[in-house]
């Protein structure tokens, strides 16, 4: 059976191992959790993951990162992998960067931080399920 795998980038490690004890409790060990701290590393586990024939379902990435932004890390995703489903958290983007990210990445979804898990949770689920 292929694995699959939920793909979380925020520059703050907390952000990191909050997003991923949420989606642990609640969708267990049906997929494999990866985390990166910036744009560039998200996309070198990325590569890392289709390399291993691991199936990249979601990611969710921070706004605000240094280097690369969200919108633009997502718009990247999106050229390589259209198939992957975007989910961007922020708390400070633009206007114009969420609607740059829904125009050019096919996002999802938008989560404000502070997020509601409720909200984190069935996003996800939405996505999933798509």
């Amino acid at each position: 059976m292929k694995k699959s795998a939920i793909l979380c980038v925020d520059d703050e490690s907390i952000i990191l191992d909050s997003l991923i004890e949420q989606l642990q409790k609640e969708l267990g060990n049906n997929y494999i959790y990866e985390t990166a701290e910036s744009a560039d590393e998200g996309l070198e586990v990325l590569e890392e993951l289709v390399e291993e024939q691991i199936d990249v379902l979601i990611i969710v990435s921070d706004w605000l990162m240094p280097g690369i932004k969200g919108d633009e890390f997502l718009i990247k995703v999106h050229q390589r992998f259209p198939g992957i489903v975007k989910v961007m958290l922020t708390g400070q983007a633009s206007q114009d960067a969420i609607d740059k990210a829904k125009e050019m990445a096919d996002i999802h979804a938008v989560i404000n931080k502070p997020w509601s898990e409720k909200e984190l949770l069935e996003t996800i689920k939405k996505g999933l399920a798509q």
